[in-house]
């Protein structure tokens, strides 16, 4: 009786290591397939034909939904990146709530002099425009100012914010 007993205890032990197994694979793979889709949606962002520092688009994951946030200039670049986002397999459905900035000949100015002062007063934080990806976007909307992304470190972040305050019209 107490071998059986102790036989039915280890084989109950032995079936809930494996379901648990399961169903730790089953998180793990669901936590690859949201990196790949997450590095799949980036990567399409990043390589829309007209996205570049004066645009800054975000998106969250929601199961198969993807919500696309952020600013751009130009209506292509909204469209085209709600197309490029639901061509990639595993997404269902996407929700566009990218804003197109308003066209003014005033903010364009104020965004070159902004990239202009940052790029060349700001002693290493050209290093922020380089390449297609820049790490930090300069987003203007009826003047008003804002600076998306990252820098390394408080010091570059805070010298771009006392330069962009600066700059004449921001």
């Amino acid at each position: 009786m107490i071998r059986r007993t102790i036989f039915f205890a280890v084989f109950l032990a032995a079936i809930m290591a494996v379901f648990s197994a399961g169903a730790i694979a089953q998180d793990r793979s669901a936590e690859f397939t949201r990196s790949r889709l997450d590095r799949q949606i980036r990567k399409e962002i990043l390589t829309l034909p007209y996205y570049g520092v004066f645009d800054a688009i975000g998106y969250q994951i929601s199961g198969d939904t993807v919500t696309l946030t952020g600013y751009v200039v130009r209506p292509t670049t909204k469209k085209d990146a709600e197309e490029s986002i639901s061509d990639i397999s595993g997404v269902g459905r996407v929700v566009n709530d990218i804003k197109v900035l308003p066209l003014s000949p005033s903010d364009d100015r104020l965004r070159s002099r902004i990239l202009q002062t940052l790029s060349n007063q700001g002693g290493s934080l050209y290093r922020y425009f380089l390449g297609a990806n820049p790490s930090i976007h300069i987003i203007v909307a009826n003047g008003r100012v804002s600076l998306e992304g990252y820098a390394d470190n408080r010091g570059d972040a805070n010298r771009a914010y006392i330069l962009t305050r600066g700059v004449s019209g921001s």
